[in-house]
């Protein structure tokens, strides 16, 4: 298995990171909604955002999109 660096967005408006160990992105961002707790997430910083969502990263930190899972608002 991989690790795959997921991101998480909370409507308290901060981003963090989570290394998740999977077969695959998707599968990665499955296991940080599902499991949240299970990971050491690392705060990013603040943005403006207004719901609970999670994607994987690829190599240069862009979100991977078919990895969304969750609620980004909209």
């Amino acid at each position: 298995m991989s690790l795959y660096r997921v991101l998480r967005r909370v409507d308290a408006y901060i981003d963090s990171i989570a290394l998740v160990e999977a077969p695959d992105a998707e599968t990665a961002a499955i296991l940080a909604e599902s499991s949240e707790d299970n990971y050491a997430w690392g705060e990013l910083g603040p943005v403006g955002f207004d719901a609970r969502g999670f994607v994987t990263l690829d190599w240069r930190g862009d979100e991977i999109e078919r990895t969304r899972t969750g609620y980004f608002g909209g």
